[in-house]
């Protein structure tokens, strides 16, 4: 009777530690699902003011290639191409980057900043910097904690100041400077130039 009460203690203890043993694998699994999760890719946004349509273009392909949603910022009073001629002192773009507090109106504020974690903002260099209507959408919106990647379109400047222009309407925001991406730059162009930035 004795050898075969043991045989039943060890095999219930083999059993205990076969029970253990799977529950532990069975936990890994759930903590790995779970790691998996936590490093998925971040949510982008990629928002843009354009005036002629160039920033627009490659504000298209940086979406694509950030498999991002996107989002253009539009001024509510739209600028018309005398609205636009740098060569004239006294028209309205001449006038608002003369301006460090012009802050032109938006016409549209729904863009959910909150519901990502990098956000690219595009937008064409004028007077060596961005257009003060992105200081009113930087403004517009809580950045706190968020990734902000500056780009632009130029005739013939880079981005300069624009950073240290800007951050004082989003203090909370971590800038990066992308880079002005000139040329109609193709898609691979592109592609490439998001992954060297090295966001994910």
């Amino acid at each position: 009777m004795r050898p075969n009460y043991l045989s039943r203690i060890m095999a219930a203890c083999v059993l205990a530690l076969a029970m253990m043993v799977t529950c532990f694998a069975s936990n890994g699994e759930v903590s790995n699902s779970v790691t998996k999760e936590s490093n998925k890719a971040m949510k982008t946004l990629v928002a843009y003011f354009s005036a002629t349509g160039t920033t627009r273009a490659v504000a298209i392909k940086i979406a694509n290639a950030a498999q991002a949603d996107i989002y253009e910022i539009f001024p509510k009073v739209p600028y018309t191409s005398a609205d636009l001629d740098w060569t004239n002192k006294s028209s309205r773009s001449s006038v608002e980057m003369a301006d460090p507090k012009s802050r032109p109106q938006i016409a549209n504020k729904n863009a959910k900043v909150e519901d990502y974690d990098v956000i690219f903002l595009g937008f064409p260099i004028w007077w060596y910097v961005a257009p003060t209507i992105i200081n009113t959408f930087l403004e517009s919106y809580n950045f706190a904690g968020k990734t902000v990647v500056l780009f632009a379109t130029s005739g013939s400047s880079d981005l300069g100041k624009t950073a240290d222009k800007l951050q004082p309407s989003a203090p909370k925001a971590t800038f990066i400077e992308g880079g002005v991406l000139n040329g109609k730059p193709s898609q691979e162009k592109v592609n490439g130039w998001y992954n060297a930035l090295n966001l994910k």
